[in-house]
């Protein structure tokens, strides 16, 4: 199947390690022309390295998307890079520390909101008008699965990335009829970084094994095992695609069959 995206410029934010540098691969396999954006310079161009290394077409970019006033000169670098607008945008953040819904202080709130979600907002909005004027475009959002079954002890989680998902589904009625397509990805338990250190640290919580935490977790998830980072990003291709045209508004899991609702 031609997935029609060669030659397309792609942003992927965190693009340094874990999904990202996945997402960042996969786009990359299929001819897109790729910016791997992170907080650390070190892990995007090691991403971004990798990518060329395999004869892709791949730049790192240094960005903390938290600090807002980086933005426009960012985008303007991301475009000097890319060679024209951004067409296919990957909002992809950080997890914030786990924690209850109780005790957690307003700063800490404020802080995560403007990471994970008063960042994506400000940068889709930034790409919006190139996409938009050229009658294509694609911005893709990877949450958390706790978006649908909150996960405990992940309260800033599962309030945060919600809040995402509302704001898609709004935005993807309103840009729909110039070619944007919005939609948001739920990824399961994929052996990433981030998954290892939940599980450690709820073994330190519960006294247990970081074992005995991954063999009760890989029974709950039908497929029996943990999913891998290359599974996740080629779902996220798929929906950057031109052949994904058709779909818009999305919320779609890649999950082994994890969650457990319809």
């Amino acid at each position: 199947m031609k997935l029609g995206i060669e030659g397309k410029r792609a942003l992927v934010l965190a693009g340094g390690g874990g999904l990202g540098a996945a997402i960042a691969a996969s786009l990359a396999a299929e001819g897109a022309i790729v910016i791997v954006s992170d907080i650390d310079s070190a892990s995007a161009n090691a991403a971004a390295r990798g990518i060329t290394e395999a004869e892709g077409n791949a730049f790192p970019l240094q960005w903390n998307i938290a600090d807002r006033s980086l933005l426009q000169e960012r985008l303007k670098s991301c475009m000097d890079l890319a060679g024209g607008p951004i067409d296919i945008l990957i909002n992809n953040t950080g997890g914030p520390p786990p924690g209850p819904a109780t005790g957690v202080s307003a700063e800490a709130w404020i802080r995560h909101f403007e990471s994970m979600v008063l960042s994506v907002i400000s940068i889709s909005d930034a790409v919006l008008a190139g996409m938009r004027k050229n009658g294509w475009g694609r911005i893709i959002t990877s949450t958390s699965s706790g978006i649908i079954t909150p996960i405990p002890n992940l309260a800033l989680s599962n309030s945060l990335r919600s809040a995402l998902v509302g704001w898609s589904k709004t935005l993807a009625g309103e840009v729909g009829a110039d070619g944007v397509t919005v939609n948001v990805v739920v990824p399961g338990r994929i052996a990433t970084a981030r998954i290892a250190e939940l599980d450690e640290k709820k073994a330190m919580r519960e006294g247990r094994t970081v074992e005995a935490i991954r063999a009760e977790s890989t029974a709950s998830i039908p497929l029996k095992r943990y999913g891998k980072p290359a599974e996740y990003a080629q779902a996220v291709t798929f929906l950057a695609s031109d052949v994904a045209s058709y779909i818009t508004g999305s919320v779609i899991r890649v999950d082994g069959g994890l969650v457990p609702s319809v």
